[in-house]
């Protein structure tokens, strides 16, 4: 299956870049001067539906199938070739898997896009996204890990707060109101706590392998998220090679990733 159904463009510039180091505390980021940094293609074609296009949820409404709950599960990203700053960029989203499974929460429908980046005709960026699709029922919170992750050699304890929540979200204008809005995140969806943003845990596993690799040329990236992390609790990132972890504050493996460089 592969079905084409978006193509958008935007422009890489400079000031995405900026923004970002400045919400991962950088005077000088780790990474390579006059590129898009490696996973910053996440704050290029924001969502753009019309204010009375939006759900209850803060997302873009979606045709009503009985699954309103979505989360961002995993992604594989290839980075072929580097975006220049100031660049305009062509993005081509085409859905080429979609599943529907019976799990513990109920019905749930799996959705890959495939996403292709393009400058002048050169594919840049490759990527291949997980979106999981589920009935309203209430998260509660999750369960104790079966196991405690080992604490890996290389290791930074983070507490994402709520007013960086807000600067992630302002970045990718995303309005899902379970990053901001705690009555809803915790009445209506049923969280502990408001959520850190999935892409935001993996852009701080990506910034904690450029802190100890500075300047690399980044091949491949991919996540796959397992538990929520919430603002307020720390947790910690982890580097092993070329593993990375983010591991709550109960131990639980909560997003494992693998970056590959040149």
């Amino acid at each position: 299956m592969s079905h084409a159904f978006e193509h958008r463009t935007d422009i890489a510039a400079a000031r995405q870049a900026h923004l970002l180091a400045a919400l991962l505390d950088h005077d000088t980021p780790p990474w390579r001067p006059g590129e898009l940094p490696p996973l910053a293609h996440w704050l290029l074609f924001p969502p753009d539906a019309r204010q009375s296009g939006i759900g209850p949820d803060g997302h873009p409404l979606r045709e009503d199938d009985g699954l309103p709950r979505r989360m961002w599960a995993g992604s594989r990203v290839r980075f072929l070739a580097p975006i220049m700053l100031g660049s305009e960029v062509e993005r081509e989203t085409s859905a080429i898997a979609v599943n529907d499974k019976q799990g513990r929460s109920g019905r749930m429908r799996f959705v890959t896009l495939r996403h292709v980046l393009k400058v002048d005709g050169q594919v840049c960026v490759e990527e291949e996204q997980d979106i999981v699709y589920r009935e309203a029922g209430r998260n509660g919170a999750p369960p104790p890990p079966e196991t405690m992750t080992p604490a890996p050699p290389v290791a930074r304890v983070v507490t994402i707060d709520p007013v960086q929540l807000f600067r992630f979200s302002a970045l990718t204008f995303n309005a899902h109101r379970i990053h901001y809005d705690l009555p809803y995140t915790q009445d209506v969806e049923g969280y502990l706590g408001l959520v850190v943003h999935g892409p935001f845990v993996a852009t701080l596993l990506m910034d904690h392998f450029l802190r100890h690799t500075p300047a690399v040329q980044v091949a491949s990236f991919s996540f796959r998220a397992q538990r929520p992390i919430f603002a307020g609790e720390p947790f910690t990132l982890g580097l092993s090679g070329c593993d990375l972890t983010a591991i709550d504050h109960a131990g639980g493996l909560a997003m494992q990733a693998r970056v590959e460089a040149r």
